[in-house]
């Protein structure tokens, strides 16, 4: 069973590979953090909460640390991923899971809810596969770009979700574009979309009820690790011509 374990574990190909996971300190990135590292990753949790990705890092080992970062920050993502790099290397794989999710009712947004939501979930994202793309490039040896979208960005989940619903939309608009300008350089660009998933900040969340329920009577709600696992195989050397591809996570959500 040992040498089956390490067969697999030697088919991913991550063994020693930097992975920068954004929003890793807690929820969704957490859980992909760990999946991760279990495969050998180096793994760099950046969140904007960096005693609560200090001590993510070090439950996962391996050689993994964490650094402070507020994605939204243009000169803060430059300045985070080329001191990462100084001291990691390039990155293998960038997960782009840093997220913000208001719920408003739509009649009741404002500018500065969409801009909240937007600045985070999209802009965010972009600054991060912009800066990770640029440092694979230059170490050549390609990589793997993996941003986390939503069910929501495929079809109306519940009341509250316009402005982060749409914010979504345009990171499957963004991964697809960067699939096409990227493959050049062997760099994958592709997705996941989580449906319900258990996480503290899901079940702290606040504002208007109504829409879906987000599990299915037979197999209930995702977990965390089950989004890692398919972050893994984006990751993974079993996806090296896979690019540009989302991979929904929903329990069968959108089959209904």
């Amino acid at each position: 069973m040992e040498s089956s374990v390490s067969g697999i574990a030697d088919m991913m190909g991550l063994a020693g590979k930097v992975a920068l996971v954004t929003g890793g300190a807690s929820g969704i990135g957490e859980g992909i953090a760990e999946v991760l590292a279990r495969a050998g990753a180096r793994v760099v949790v950046l969140d904007r909460n960096l005693p609560q990705a200090e001590a993510v890092a070090a439950a996962l080992g391996g050689g993994a640390f964490a650094r402070a970062l507020d994605v939204s920050d243009e000169a803060a993502v430059c300045a985070t991923l080329s001191a990462v790099v100084a001291e990691a290397g390039a990155p293998w794989l960038l997960v782009n899971c840093a997220g913000v999710q208001d719920r408003v009712a739509l009649l009741d947004g404002t500018g500065a809810d969409w801009d909240r939501n937007y600045e985070v979930n999209l802009r965010g994202a972009f600054f991060c596969l912009r800066e990770a793309a640029k440092a694979m490039i230059a170490a050549g040896s390609g990589g793997r770009i993996v941003n986390i979208t939503s069910i929501s960005a495929t079809a109306p989940v519940m009341v509250g979700l316009a402005a982060y619903t749409a914010s979504k939309h345009g990171l499957l608009g963004l991964t697809r574009s960067a699939a096409m300008e990227l493959m050049e350089h062997a760099i994958t660009v592709n997705s996941v979309q989580p449906g319900g998933v258990k996480t503290p900040g899901a079940a702290n969340a606040t504002g208007p009820v109504g829409g879906r329920a987000l599990d299915t009577p037979v197999m209930g709600h995702n977990t965390p690790h089950e989004i890692g696992a398919a972050v893994l195989y984006f990751a993974s050397a079993l996806a090296g011509r896979t690019t540009g591809q989302t991979l929904a996570v929903d329990s069968g959500f959108l089959l209904g």
